[in-house]
């Protein structure tokens, strides 16, 4: 039984909008954010999401509603131009089309920025909302992401990155504490530099999620290929979870081109309760949440499902 947090009272709500970067030529960076209706609460933690390549900010819900019914706020950012936009209302699968597109340095660069650039507005953004007004805890803030959006959070947490000339800059942003990162990315196709060299900068605690069919849907290299990202990565604290049978597609709530998953709400319980978890170890410092993370309990929970480990 995961008996480390309580649900809150209230029921979701979500709230949409858009942001308009005017240094950057009036670049549109759109936002939903999840949270539970109760101003009891007082300030809570906000969690950022930023979504995989040819994504929106409607994906991954599932997680989002979860972790919002235990009192965190969560952030989804849609990054135009490495959104649904690549692919909607164009012929073929959406992952032929992504597949066939050629990305952009600049393009990838903006999303490093759309998130900087929303923090930055959240205070407008609580005080023209009323159901997140004086919510937000500035002091409390993860980042999280799935794919692309897993690289975008490491970037944000300190991975160093080429820029525009190829030059390997930092990008991090320090308003962040944690951050948990789905199918995560090795960096593999963008450098020669060595992994040490890249990870090791990311020095806030870190949860690496995968699984045994997680492989690139870009590439095809099997899961192992993103392993070096936690290994080498500095972070006082990392976590990493391999669940069993897990695929790419199993962190965004919908297949995609995958064929039907019969571990699905299996899976996707294994993925709130560790994400739960782990929010509760780093953003609320709960003790019952860390035991139950790195001892006995999600051990037995999570059964023969999944490896985890646990490492300083």
């Amino acid at each position: 039984m995961n008996n480390f947090a309580e649900k809150e009272e209230g029921k979701v709500f979500i709230v949409k909008g858009v942001c308009v970067d005017k240094e950057r030529q009036d670049h549109p960076v759109l936002y939903k954010i999840y949270g539970i209706d109760n101003p009891d609460l007082g300030k809570r933690p906000l969690i950022v999401w930023s979504h995989g390549l040819g994504g929106s900010r409607e994906g991954a819900g599932f997680i989002s509603r979860f972790l919002a019914q235990y009192g965190y706020l969560i952030m989804h950012v849609q990054h135009v131009g490495t959104d649904v936009s690549l692919w909607e209302g164009k012929d073929g699968h959406p992952w032929d089309v992504i597949r066939a597109t050629d990305i952009t340095r600049e393009m990838t660069l903006n999303r490093y920025q759309d998130i900087p650039f929303l923090l930055d507005q959240l205070p407008i953004l609580e005080a023209e909302h009323t159901l997140i007004r004086n919510q937000v805890d500035y002091d409390r803030l993860g980042v999280s992401g799935h794919s692309f959006g897993a690289l975008t959070a490491q970037v944000m947490a300190g991975q160093i990155f080429p820029d525009e000339s190829h030059k390997l800059v930092s990008y991090k942003d320090d308003r962040f504490k944690a951050g948990m990162l789905y199918s995560f990315s090795a960096m593999n196709h963008l450098t020669d530099i060595s992994a040490s060299d890249i990870f090791r900068p990311m020095n806030i605690p870190l949860f690496f999620m995968t699984g045994t069919e997680d492989g690139s849907p870009i590439t095809h290299l099997d899961y192992t290929h993103r392993l070096p990202a936690y290994r080498h990565t500095g972070a006082i604290e990392k976590h990493l979870l391999v669940i069993q049978d897990g695929d790419h597609m199993i962190f965004t709530g919908n297949r995609g081109k995958l064929a039907f998953n019969p571990k699905k709400d299996q899976q996707e319980a294994l993925i709130k309760w560790s994400s739960l978890a782990f929010w509760e170890t780093y953003l609320k410092d709960s003790e019952s949440a860390r035991s139950w993370l790195m001892g006995d309990g999600f051990q037995a929970y999570m059964s023969d499902e999944g490896q985890y480990e646990f490492r300083t």
